[in-house]
This record gives structure tokens, sequence and C-alpha cells, in this order.
């Protein structure tokens, strides 16, 4: 029976879709005004497993995550310049040429670490007018109201405003900033729509509307892309803790408002990563991407480090994160080479063993998606195939097609060949051989020896004949 943390409770829930067998999720995506960092791929690997899991579990999951390519602004209070507009004119470029070229850069490294792509990409952009139609509604019931050209949400208006948050409204009122817009009402209300000017300047990214020319607020758009393609109410949403405090009570309220049902059933939030035990800042020089990881590491070793880990525990970045993914990337290959290489045996002792390990890989998954209990299973089960390789070839194959099943759920393909590995296998080859036949031609046979025996057991094999040391991967 699956139980999920929901944020809104503050405790794990059994999990009941709205429609049985049917789960509708939405899950916040990327700004794109920059490259995907670990943290983000942290959190889209997290949602990978969830939705990978419940599929396996049976469900026909469909998975909503939109592309913010405009509104989100540098102050989440509404204030600053929109971070798309900021960046396009660091980079001197037009702002429209900045959001494809980071989709597309997106794609790859989502691809890239094997993340499974969402049934539905919006842009938030491509839902303009369904955007002023709920503006319009809101405006209609009185939730919100018009101050030169910029549409607000009245959270006054709104009985349990904050209540995913657990926020003190008294209290934060109290230390309200100062440069809060003066056109609001109330300081926690939020921008629906905003006037495209911008001091003396027009902001470039704009569209008509009945309040004149201007852009949708950020917090609105996830709410008419969820709904618009989900339904009124939304099974699951995800996204990171930074949602907590303000993007998803004001989801919560003018969705609600607008609708008058509950949006949300679970709520889903995962925690941040730091770098070496600090926070993550470009600012400070402490920043990496995604793709940095995978052009030096590779996308398997990448995702190891990202899902190794519970999606509500902070992760620290370091060397150590690396290096274990590493261990237990060569600790999982090594196991399935040894199943390719075994000539089997007679006995059977594995078939308990692997009904054993989808018992305990299940029960971790379904107490809150447990990813390091639920990969604690699998290498308990690798050491069991280790030292069980005289069982009949076929219970071998089988534990291996399980071994491979379970793994995939957590994204990791072990079938898959890594980008260019067979260029940098080939060419280490050659340096591996050229030493070995200087250590055979010296008739230094131990070392000659060991090197073929290290081979074998990562998977090469090499046979020495009249043309030369020829080499087979085997898996």
């Amino acid at each position: 029976m699956l139980k999920i943390y929901n944020t809104m409770t503050r405790q794990k829930e059994l999990f009941k879709p709205l429609e049985e067998g049917r789960v509708r999720i939405y899950t916040c995506g990327q700004t794109v005004y920059d490259d995907v960092h670990i943290g983000n791929a942290r959190t889209y690997s997290s949602w990978d497993v969830v939705i990978r899991y419940l599929r396996y579990k049976g469900y026909n999951v469909f998975h909503v995550q939109n592309f913010t390519d405009v509104g989100h602004l540098t102050d989440d209070a509404d204030q600053g310049e929109d971070k798309i507009e900021k960046r396009a004119k660091e980079e001197k470029i037009n702002p429209w040429e900045l959001v494809d070229k980071q989709i597309q850069e997106y794609w790859q490294v989502i691809d890239d670490l094997n993340i499974q792509r969402p049934n539905i990409s919006p842009r938030a952009t491509a839902l303009i007018p369904d955007m002023i139609e709920i503006i319009e509604i809101l405006l209609e019931k009185g939730y919100a109201y018009e101050v030169q050209g910029n549409v607000y949400y009245d959270t006054t208006k709104f009985k349990d405003y904050g209540k995913l948050a657990k926020l003190k409204l008294d209290e934060e009122k109290a230390r309200a900033r100062v440069d809060q817009d003066p056109l609001k009402k109330n300081y926690f209300d939020f921008a629906l729509w905003l006037n495209a000017r911008k001091g003396d300047q027009m902001h470039m990214m704009r569209w008509n509307s009945p309040w004149g020319e201007g852009y949708p607020g950020w917090h609105l758009e996830c709410s008419v892309m969820g709904m618009k393609y989900l339904g009124d109410t939304l099974d699951i949403h995800g996204g990171g803790i930074d949602h907590i405090p303000t993007h998803h009570p004001n989801e919560i309220a003018q969705s609600e408002s607008v609708t008058g049902k509950k949006f949300v059933n679970y709520w889903m939030h995962a925690e941040f990563i730091t770098l070496n035990s600090k926070k993550m800042s470009k600012s400070l020089g402490n920043y990496v991407t995604a793709r940095e990881l995978i052009n030096e590491h590779g996308g398997l070793i990448v995702r190891m480090g990202l899902v190794s880990a519970h999606y509500r525990s902070a992760v620290d970045w370091n060397p150590d994160v690396i290096e274990n993914a590493k261990n237990n990337v060569a600790k999982i290959r090594n196991c399935l080479n040894l199943i390719t290489q075994s000539q089997g045996g007679r006995e059977n002792t594995l078939e308990g063993e692997i009904k054993l390990v989808r018992e305990d890989f299940e029960k971790a998954l379904d107490d809150d998606f447990n990813n390091p209990k639920a990969l604690a299973a699998i290498y308990e089960f690798i050491k069991k195939i280790n030292s069980s390789l005289d069982n009949k070839k076929e219970i071998l194959l089988k534990a291996r097609e399980t071994l491979l099943e379970l793994l995939g759920i957590f994204g990791l393909d072990f079938t898959k060949k890594e980008e260019n590995a067979d260029i940098k296998l080939n060419e280490l080859m050659d340096i591996i051989i050229e030493i070995r036949d200087k250590a055979r031609k010296d008739k230094n046979y131990e070392i000659s020896d060991k090197i073929r025996n290290k081979l074998r057991e990562t998977g090469i094999i090499i046979e020495d004949g009249p043309e030369g040391t020829r080499w087979e991967k085997l898996m």
C-alpha cells in the first residue's frame, strides 16, 4: 500500500487517486533562462522515480511539466526584471532565441540522465488566452482587483491562504519589506497580470489584454497549465521546497477560487542540494551544471548519484557522492558480467531471493519512495547473486532480468551504452594491451596474468593469437 508524505498535512498518507488506476501529476518545470543545475536535475530525477514506480504498480500516469518562458521575475514579490529578459540582455540576444536555446539544452540533459519526458510539456506563453480568461473569472468573483493595468489576487478574500506553508500572516506582515508594491492592497497579494511598462521602457515580452499590454504572473501560469491538461483537481503536484512559502500557496488560492474545488490531493516537495557543504550560488562560484557532470562522468553515474538519497533529504553534492556512484555502478556491472560469463549449475537457491528482493524493494518505495532502502535491497540481492553463480542458468537469467527491471525504476539503464563509451574503451584497451605485450616480452608473466584477470572481472576477455592480442567485451 503506497504512502506519500503530503506537505499539506505534514504526514504520510495512503495514496488513493481520484480515478482508480489513473494518476494525474503536475510538476513544476524549468524557467528557461539558464542551464539545468545539479539541484534541478536532482528534483526532476526524483519525480521520474515516482512516475516510473507508479507505472510499475500498474497506474496509467499522465504527467504534465511546464516550461516557464515569461513572467518569472527576479523577486517573488512581483518585483524586479523578468529572468529571461534579463539574461537575454546580458547575452545580447532576443529573449525568444534564449528560450529556444535553453529548451533544446534542457531536453539534451533530460535525455542523457534517462529522465522520461512528460506526456505534455506546455510553454506558459502558449496559454495566454486561458490565463486571461481565469483572471476575468477571479475579477468577476471578487477575488482580484485591477490597478493601473496590473491585476492582483486579494489574499484576504481566501479563507485559508497560506495553509500549505503554515504561514502566520500577521507575524509575517509585521516583517514585510519596505519596498513592497505600493499598488497592492495587502503585502501578500500577488500579481495575476502585470503592466508591460517598467519605468520608461516597455517589457519586450507582452500581450494584449483587457487591462492593456502586459504579461501573466508566474504563479498563475502553473495553475492554468495544470488545470488545462489535468482537470480541476490533481492527484499529485510536485516541486522544490522553495515553492512552499509562496508559489504553491498562490496556486492553491487562485485555482480553488476559480473552481470551488480542492486543487491538489497530495503535495510533494524535494529538498535542496548543497555543493561541498555550501549553498549553490553563481555569485560565490559555488555552482555546477548537470551538463558539466554528465560530460565528465557520464549520465549513468550522475543519475546514480542523484537518486541514491531520499527526495525529502538534503544532499551535499561532493566528490564522495560521485565516488560512491562510480563504485555502485561498477558493482552492478560486475554482477551482470558474472551472470553472463557463468555456465550455470544445478542449484536453484536464487528463486526465493528473487521473490524477496522484489518484496523488499516494493516495501521501501511504498513508504514514501524510500530510495536508499530500495537500493539497499538491490545491493543485498547482488551479493546473493555473486555467491550463487552455481544456480541453473535460467534462474541466473531470471535474476538478471529482475535486477535490470528494478534498476530501471531508478532510471538506471545498464543495457544502454554510455555516449562515446566505445571510443574511450578502444583507446584505453590499446594502452592496456601495449603494457601487457611489453610485460610478456619481458617474461613478466605475473603482471601479464594479473592484467588478464582484472579485465575478466570487468567483463573483458582477451585472447592471444598469432596475429596479436584481441579482446571482447561481454557486457
